[in-house]
């Protein structure tokens, strides 16, 4: 059986980047796990894969993975772009500190994964960029101000890189949850904004397992190289908005 290619994940330690991870294991990829948790990456105890603690703010750490990994398994095919952060809060009185955070993270984090696998890609004229961004980068919300423009920032260059890659044969996949299971309101301090993300949960039913996504990416890449799926949108059929 020929040997399959490298698949490269940031904020790979929980939610969406662990359940595809997951996917891509059980489906016999090698993989470059990168996130700040190394212990959580160790946990997964997934085969053939090389485990980096990286924080997407750092260009240089971020490359150096890619080359160790590169080194070991061949060139990076698939590079999920998964790592962000999600402050959300009433704009008025939340810290500029978290502003910073989130565009540090979810717009030069993005810029810095996409840079360390791009060039290698239009080389070899094949390859994948999954590109996580957000409902919250289709529509706006009261209290996801800043968060929604780092999102859109994701569509836009998104957008942009998708025009560029294709005559190279690179795709870009954009991918927008809605109310997934996963970490995200372990980062939201504005207990106002927590109190009313929990309650739209539940009035839903909650959200939707993180596998399913996680799936859903693996089924994206396995098409045929000329086959794109150019965004995938998801979210909780009970979710409206």
């Amino acid at each position: 059986m020929d040997k399959k290619p490298l698949v490269a994940i940031t904020g790979a330690s929980s939610g969406i980047g662990e359940s595809t991870a997951r996917a891509f294991s059980a489906a016999g990829h090698p993989l470059l796990l990168m996130a700040r948790r190394l212990d959580r990456l160790k946990a997964l105890n997934l085969p053939n894969a090389v485990l980096r603690q990286v924080d997407v703010r750092d260009r240089a750490a971020i490359a150096a993975a890619v080359a160790d990994a590169e080194a070991e398994h061949g060139p990076v095919d698939m590079m999920f772009v998964n790592a962000g952060i999600a402050r959300l809060g009433d704009i008025a009185q939340q810290p500029p500190e978290d502003w910073d955070e989130m565009i540090d993270i979810n717009v030069k984090g993005v810029m810095n994964t996409v840079h360390a696998v791009m060039n290698g890609m239009i080389a070899r004229k094949q390859g994948t960029l999954v590109m996580m961004s957000s409902i919250a980068g289709r529509k706006v919300y009261p209290d996801h101000t800043v968060y929604c423009g780092t999102k859109f920032f994701v569509h836009a260059v998104s957008e942009s890189l998708r025009e560029y890659l294709a005559p190279h044969d690179v795709r870009v996949i954009v991918l927008s949850p809605g109310i997934i299971n996963t970490e995200v309101l372990d980062h939201v301090k504005d207990e106002t904004t927590l109190a009313n993300y929990k309650a739209n949960k539940e009035a839903i039913g909650g959200g939707i397992s993180a596998d399913i996504v996680g799936d859903l990416i693996l089924n994206a890449y396995q098409l045929p190289q000329r086959a794109l799926v150019q965004e995938i949108v998801i979210t909780p059929t009970r979710q409206k908005y």
